[in-house]
């Protein structure tokens, strides 16, 4: 998967931004996308610290480009441009006050467009990356929100798994017509794994077999999805067993298209899904990339504070494949 996606980046010269730039599990992944040529690190922080540390822990980041944010040549530029983008909603002192944090002046960089992604959270919350791309990157023309889809990915008997799962992080309890959206946007992340999306919105019911709000809003859901003249297949509302094993799709689902060999599940709200997906990393040996955000303007994607340099390098590369 991550060879098509070098592939792709290599002679690109995307431009991602680290918001911490002194970390040492940051330092190791630039170091290596640097050496490979993968893409265009931009390191954020105080110069002498990010050398200090780069050299402790023995990483060459010899040729990439650092900005100090005390002394940014264009500081000045950026706060009225978010000045404007805040709309009155934040003065001078308060947007000036707000750069002076890495995960906004990063954020500007790249609404500004002297950076065309960015990656950060190895030390900081996922509402302190999605908030000021929600404020600042904003959402694509069509989009209304912002959503989380992880893709996981195993080998077995020497062949190679993928799905994709979403929404998982961010929106707790979304609507049918949030929903919707958040499929869209899956199938797009799917094919970009090169992931054929056939779709499950799932449920604790299949095909009308239970009863209740949840089933209503997945049925909803689907419906409207068909209506919009996707060019994947999807049905719904589906158990994961149904969705998934070939022989339960035969009991329960005997006339889906989709049924039984789903790799693209949308789940109802934000507990099944986070709960979903990190059973499916732990008791099934998947490697589980994301939140990766959806129907922003710009690449911005969140690593978790556990991670290691090996998952900083491997989200690098899928932030920049994202552009």
């Amino acid at each position: 998967m991550f060879e098509e996606l070098i592939a792709k980046l290599k002679g690109q010269n995307r431009r991602l931004v680290f918001t911490e730039g002194s970390e040492p599990r940051i330092l190791a992944a630039v170091a290596r996308l640097h050496q490979q040529g993968i893409l265009a690190p931009v390191l954020l922080g105080n110069p002498d610290e990010i050398k200090a540390a780069a050299e402790k822990g023995g990483y060459n980041i010899e040729g990439i480009e650092i900005i100090d944010l005390d002394n940014f040549a264009d500081f000045d530029a950026m706060v009225e441009k978010m000045m404007e983008l805040r709309k009155g909603k934040m003065d001078a002192e308060a947007c000036r006050k707000a750069l002076k944090q890495s995960n906004y002046f990063g954020t500007m960089l790249v609404q500004m467009g002297y950076a065309d992604c960015l990656l950060g959270g190895a030390t900081y919350s996922t509402a302190d990356t999605v908030r000021p791309a929600l404020q600042l990157i904003k959402t694509k023309p069509g989009n209304k929100m912002v959503s989380g889809c992880f893709i996981l990915r195993r080998e077995r008997d020497g062949k190679e798994e993928k799905y994709a799962m979403g929404d998982c992080a961010i929106n707790i309890s979304p609507n049918d017509d949030e929903l919707v959206e958040i499929t869209f946007e899956t199938v797009r992340t799917a094919r970009l794994f090169g992931i054929d999306p056939q779709v499950a919105l799932l449920s604790y019911s299949s095909m009308g077999s239970g009863k209740g709000d949840s089933v209503s809003l997945m049925q909803n859901a689907t419906a409207k999805v068909k209506a919009a003249n996707p060019d994947f297949p999807v049905d719904g509302e589906l158990q994961f067993d149904a969705a998934f094993s070939p022989e339960v799709a035969k009991t329960k689902a005997p006339s889906s298209t989709v049924a039984g060999h789903a790799n693209t599940f949308i789940f109802p709200d934000v507990d099944a899904g986070n709960i979903g997906y990190k059973i499916a990393q732990r008791f099934g040996g998947f490697e589980a990339y994301g939140p990766l955000l959806q129907g922003l303007n710009a690449p911005i994607n969140d690593l978790s504070r556990g991670c290691n340099a090996e998952e900083v390098y491997k989200m690098a590369i899928i932030t920049a494949a994202q552009k």
